[in-house]
């Protein structure tokens, strides 16, 4: 997985073991900048996505409205007529399903991506609200700070990683759930179309 490393471009401080205050802050804020934008970049995509996803149910709606209108109101198709609507209907719908599966991909797919920005970007926010509680408790105890180089060193590369972070297993659930509303859905538009093409045409 990435991780982010503050690197100290001072070699000179190496020697004692810490990072440059002013480095680490530079070095916390371009991280946090960085997950910052890429969340809203995230949200920006999932809001595309699900723009895309209610035109194609717009459009899905509609070729349905003009399927039902144009077999209930011809007069030539018969109860042994109905396959060809039968078959129409079950093409569109699963064209449809394999679009809207596509999106929903790309969907959860961003969701995710957005979720792992933000939770690094929790995780940074949080490190650097620390060292400038550290640092600000001054030289003395915890290893704080070190004076002794005329600049302040906080904390070392080690301590002020910052992993690249991931939900939870428990997370995907939310996945799994609307795929299962939106098949449970086009399944019901589905049986809903195929019942009224055989009443109409047979009762």
């Amino acid at each position: 997985m990435a991780e982010y490393e503050i690197h100290d471009t001072n070699h000179h401080h190496h020697h004692h073991g810490g990072i440059p205050k002013e480095t680490a802050f530079q070095a916390l804020n371009t991280i946090i900048q960085l997950h910052f934008e890429k969340t809203l970049e995230k949200k920006r995509a999932i809001d595309l996505q699900k723009k895309e996803l209610h035109k194609s149910f717009l459009l899905f709606f509609i070729f349905l409205s003009l399927v039902f209108f144009s077999f209930s109101s011809s007069g030539r198709l018969q109860c042994r007529h109905c396959w060809a609507p039968i078959t129409l209907l079950s093409l569109a719908h699963l064209i449809f399903y394999v679009a809207v599966a596509q999106t929903l991909r790309c969907i959860n797919g961003f969701k995710y991506q957005r979720r792992c920005h933000k939770l690094t970007l929790a995780l940074a926010t949080e490190k650097l609200r620390e060292l400038k509680i550290r640092s600000g408790g001054g030289g003395g105890g915890g290893g704080g700070g070190d004076y002794g180089g005329g600049e302040m060193l906080v904390g070392d590369e080690a301590e002020l990683e910052i992993h690249y972070q991931e939900p939870p297993e428990s997370y995907f659930g939310k996945f799994k759930r609307n795929w299962a509303l939106h098949f449970g859905f086009l399944i019901f538009i589905f049986g809903f179309m195929i019942s009224s093409a055989v009443v109409i045409l047979c009762f």
